[in-house]
């Protein structure tokens, strides 16, 4: 059961058996969430709005990985599965809508800015003690904010295709060596203008501009866990701190020390 009292709508769950049994009208759950916690592959027979007032909590599909972080929500149509990863100690807020409430038009998840109202509205709605009259003028308000927020292009998408994984993964495993396309084309045998289409095709951006998303990804979650900006930077191939400053704060909309806060 949720914290307000209602089932949460949780369909053919494997570890979050626990979340529930199908809702007959929409939910809200806030918790307290320790680092490296885990929710299991699941899905919902409602569309969720996940946000982090605190922290950060990674969510993965089959085909793409995203982050709920303070600026950011994400927006999970009913019957995708997915599982969640906690990174940091976080407050992760969830607010279900009916499946005929489409706030946000995408058949799978996408990430969807939080300015200073959705942020205070998602947090007053996933209250427990909220009463219903008030919960629905507030969800009201919250619609209407939702259909107009911006739905941004941060995700991780994951590659099919066997050459671009190999590419891939000899990037994150180490995210310090500054891997340039040239290098990376030669170590998986393939031509620089094979491996940029490959990237264009699978996951419609350069490979510049997934590189700068996974290095901002990563340092995301390096500072809910605690990391200093200096250190995140670094471990995430930055060469000086201002340069990871410049290109985190163009990516997320704010610097990376004001992340690191919470704010």
């Amino acid at each position: 059961m949720s914290q307000n009292g209602q089932g949460v709508g949780v369909v053919g769950t494997e570890s979050a058996a626990e979340l529930g049994t199908v809702a007959a009208e929409p939910w809200s759950t806030t918790h307290d969430h320790l680092a490296g916690e885990v929710i299991g592959r699941h899905r919902h027979d409602c569309h969720q709005l996940l946000y982090v007032s605190a922290g950060v909590l990674a969510v993965r599909t089959g085909e793409a990985s995203f982050v709920a972080s303070s600026a950011r929500a994400v927006w999970i149509p009913a019957g995708v599965w997915h599982e969640h990863r906690v990174h940091g100690h976080s407050s992760v807020h969830t607010l279900a809508f009916a499946v005929d409430d489409v706030l946000v038009r995408s058949a799978g998840p996408v990430v969807v800015a939080v300015d200073a109202l959705v942020r205070e509205l998602v947090i007053a709605c996933s209250e427990p003690s909220l009463p219903r009259p008030e919960a629905r003028r507030l969800r009201a308000v919250l619609r209407d904010r939702l259909r107009r927020a911006l739905v941004e292009p941060l995700a991780l998408p994951a590659p099919d295709n066997p050459l671009l994984r190999r590419a891939c993964a000899l990037v994150t495993d180490d995210l310090r060596q500054p891997r340039t396309a040239a290098w990376l084309a030669r170590s998986v045998g393939v031509s620089e203008r094979t491996l940029a289409r490959l990237f264009r095709t699978e996951f419609g951006m350069t490979y510049p501009q997934w590189r700068t998303n996974v290095r901002v990804f990563r340092a995301m979650v390096l500072l809910a866990e605690g990391a200093s900006v200096s250190a995140a930077g670094r471990a995430c191939g930055w060469a000086t701190t201002s340069a990871f400053i410049d290109t985190f704060s163009r990516t997320m909309g704010r610097t990376p020390g004001t992340y690191r806060l919470g704010r």
